[in-house]
């Protein structure tokens, strides 16, 4: 399916690393913006479309390559429940695409010659995500594999006809979800990448990081596997692990390393997240590197550097 960027992104990761952004709430709240509500920043999609294009803007111009769009909460279930309709959230959904787009081309992205080669991957949550209650940090939610491709099929039909560069199979908290996610990806001509967070050497749901990387080794349509929205303490053995079980390039972007309070919606700890790091996951197998929660424009600056130099 084209888009507007060149090269391919596959053809980019095999000549080198790439930097992803940070945390788009994160961005969003440093301008200001009320996320509290439960669609989180699938909102402004709504309410905000241009603070969500200068969210990206401000990544892009930090060094990122690639820009993740603000579809993570965005759903048909989770739009109907502010009284908007299917015709609407796809509509929604597509501008979640295009607003990272438009970012791209202010930034100067592009496929003419002289101008930076910028991406867009779309977000794509797990089941719990649209339920808001943190569930995506513990996985297992009663749901088949078949209910929950059920859940993620329409709304990855609608992304991938947007035209992004690679689907972010994002979040995802264990091997049944990815199990429905790899099967809702397939057909649809859009690369994807898989995702899990974790704690530890294994999944959110407690399974062995080895079985939840291997579902996505023979997967074509997936270009890379690895872990966010995790503590960057995790990463190190993950990044391997995903290396040696799968052989694929390995995309990385973990929290600030502060914790989330579900119950009080809020952040507590320090952060533990530091360019430092990125050296040694980048000769762990890491190809895709930036953050997730708390990660701000400054510090995709430094990993910028890192991986630059």
């Amino acid at each position: 399916m084209a888009s507007s960027s060149f090269p391919p992104l596959t053809d980019a990761l095999a000549r080198g690393p790439l930097v992803l952004d940070g945390g788009m709430s994160n961005q969003l709240e440093s301008a200001g913006h009320d996320l509290s509500d439960g669609l989180w920043s699938a909102r402004l999609l709504a309410d905000r479309p241009e603070a969500v294009t200068d969210a990206h803007l401000a990544y892009y111009g930090a060094g990122a390559d690639v820009a993740i769009t603000a579809s993570y909460q965005a759903t048909f279930e989770g739009f109907a429940r502010r009284g908007i309709g299917r015709e609407r959230a796809a509509g929604l959904l597509r501008l979640s695409v295009a607003a990272a787009r438009e970012a791209a081309r202010r930034a100067g992205g592009g496929a003419a010659a002289g101008r930076r080669p910028l991406w867009v991957a779309a977000s794509v949550g797990p089941y719990g995500a649209m339920l808001a209650d943190g569930s995506e940090y513990r996985g297992r939610y009663g749901l088949t594999v078949a209910e929950l491709e059920r859940f993620h099929r329409p709304r990855l039909e609608v992304l991938a006809a947007a035209a992004p560069d690679v689907l972010a199979l994002e979040t995802v908290p264990d091997t049944e979800e990815a199990e429905a996610l790899l099967r809702a990806v397939r057909g649809l001509g859009v690369p994807a990448w898989l995702s899990y967070t974790i704690a530890g050497d294994r999944t959110r749901a407690g399974q062995p990081l080895e079985e939840a990387f291997a579902l996505a080794a023979d997967a074509e349509e997936v270009i890379a596997v690895g872990v966010n929205c995790c503590a960057p303490e995790d990463v190190d053995g993950a990044v391997a692990t995903a290396a040696r079980v799968t052989g694929k390039p390995v995309v990385v972007y973990p929290n600030s390393g502060e914790t989330w309070d579900a119950a009080a919606r809020a952040w507590t700890g320090g952060s533990t997240f530091t360019a430092a790091r990125v050296a040694g996951w980048l000769r762990a197998g890491a190809r895709l590197i930036g953050g997730c929660c708390r990660v701000g424009p400054g510090v995709i600056t430094e990993i910028a550097r890192a991986v630059r130099a």
